[in-house]
Parts: C-alpha cells; structure tokens; sequence
C-alpha cells in the first residue's frame, strides 16, 4: 500500500514539475523568458514551449497587438492667442521590441501607456502653442497631428528606445473651456435674438405696408363702385322721370290724381298716424270730393 502511495505521489510531483516547465504562448502575446531576474529570451510566435521551472526560469507576457490610449486629462492648453482649450485626442500604438520595452519601460502595457501619454500631451501643447484657435479648426490640423507624431516618435526613439511603434495619433474633439464656451453661447444667443428682432420688425413693418395698400385699393373700389352706382341710379332716375313725363303729359288730370294718391299713401303708411285737416276747406282731399275722370277724355 505504501509503494501504491508513493508511486501516485512520485507521478503527481513528475506532473506538477511537468507543468511547470511548460507554457503556451498566444498569438496575441509575447513570451518573455527569464532567467534569474534577466530576459533569456523573447518567444514572438504563438506555440508550446518549455523552461526550466521556478525560481531558475520564470515566463511573463505582453500584449503584442495594436493598442488604443485615450486622453483622460481635460487639463486646458493655450493657443498663439492665449485662448484655453480642450483637447480630446487618442493614440493608437503597439509594442514591437519587447526587451527594450521591459528595459526602459516597465513589465507591461499600463507603464507604457503612462509615459506614451505624458509624452503625447507636452508634444500637443507645444503645437498648440504655435498655432491660433482658426487654425486648429481649419485644414491645419492634419500638419497639427502630423507634427505631434514626428515628435512623439523622436522620444520614443531616442537614446533609450521604448521599443514601441506610435502607428497615429488623432485629435477628436478641440473645444474652449466651459466659462468660455458659456461665453460663445451667450453671445450667439444673443446674436440670434438679434437677427430675428430685426426679421419680426422687417415682416411688421412690411406687413403694416401690405395692409395699407389693401385698404387704400378697398377704398378706391368702393370709391369707383358708389360713383358706378350714383351713376346708374341717376340714369334710371332719368328715365323713370321721362318715362313719368311722358305718361303724365299724355292725361295731366290722371298725373294729378295719381301724385295725389301718393301723397296720401307717404302721409298715412302707418297704422297710428293721424291727419287731422277739414275735408271740406282742405285743398289736401281734393282729389276724395272731385268726381272721378272719364277714361280717355280727361273731362269731369
């Protein structure tokens, strides 16, 4: 029994010691090994590998692929003009010489990221120092992002190289800080505020034109229209009166009979109007007492 037992134990230590000689390397990653605290060797293609195990040689890994830095500091830098300003920018860069990179760096990418953006930042405020806030906006901010990477790769590879490749960097967003950015607003607003002022007052006052002419136009027409109507009512009224003219001339008596009856019929239109004369004196109810005319002769 002892022997079973110590035959399991002797395979389980020849395992364990097995397993610690071996590693697996990713393609996405480098392998370095070490050696006593020194880098033996850079493993760069994916695979099964073996080592000697702990503590005579030890495995760590870095991330070989294209790797992304975003800003993170919204501290403002100044222009030609002295203007403050945002800057929103990323960099995308990798790792191509891993011994250098652990030599100069650190052991994994979070170190380089630190440096790369201490460096990225002093090499855009450099930039920006030379350049207006129209220029930043323009055109001239691909030179800008073109000159921050020539100088961002000068550092990288200088005398002590990083053993990184800086592949672009790009500016996202150029902005003022917010007091001045409520500043600009507060003038557009009111610049806005301006121009519709004027509009409204521009729309009033040829509003105020357009209905003066309507109604001057409506007064002419009705002007026309009544003069038109005078004129035609006078017509007829002519021809009324020359058609009456003709007909009265015809039998005087009967015109005198028949104005009478008019007058009668305007005097008493009423039910409760009241005339109050002598029949008999009054010249008024002439045409009552007379007899009536013959027709056609005009005679009594």
């Amino acid at each position: 029994m002892n022997r079973v037992g110590f035959i399991a134990s002797t395979i389980l230590v020849a395992l364990a010691l097995l397993s610690s000689m071996m590693f697996v390397v990713d393609q996405r990653q480098f392998g370095v090994l070490y050696a006593l605290g020194q880098i033996k060797e850079v493993i760069t293609e994916p695979g099964l590998n073996f080592k000697l195990p702990p503590p005579f040689q030890n495995v760590s890994y870095i991330d070989k692929r294209l790797l992304t830095l975003d800003s993170t500091d919204a501290e403002p830098m100044l222009t030609a003009e002295k203007q403050r300003v945002v800057i929103d920018w990323y960099v995308r860069w990798r790792i191509s010489e891993p011994s250098q990179y652990i030599r100069n760096v650190g052991l994994d990418e979070n170190a380089g990221a630190m440096q790369l953006n201490r460096v990225v930042r002093n090499s855009l405020q450099e930039e920006i120092n030379k350049r207006t806030v129209k220029e930043l906006l323009s055109l001239k901010r691909e030179d800008l992002m073109a000159d921050v990477k020539r100088e961002v790769l000068e550092s990288v590879r200088g005398a002590k190289p990083w053993g990184v490749d800086v592949v672009d960097v790009r500016i996202t967003r150029i902005d003022y800080v917010e007091a001045i950015t409520e500043s600009v607003y507060r003038r557009m607003e009111a610049e806005r505020k301006r121009v519709a002022n004027e509009l409204r007052s521009t729309g009033a006052a040829e509003g105020e034109k357009i209905r003066a002419d309507a109604d001057r136009q409506r007064e002419i027409a009705l002007a026309n229209a009544y003069r038109d109507a005078q004129k035609v009512k006078g017509e007829g009224d002519a021809t009324a009166a020359k058609i009456y003219a003709d007909a009265f001339g015809k039998d005087p008596q009967f015109a005198r009979f028949y104005r009478s009856l008019e007058a009668y019929k305007a005097s008493m239109n009423k039910k409760g109007d009241v005339v109050v004369v002598d029949p008999a004196s009054s010249d008024f109810f002439r045409s009552m007492r007379s007899p009536a005319p013959e027709p056609g002769t005009g005679r009594k």
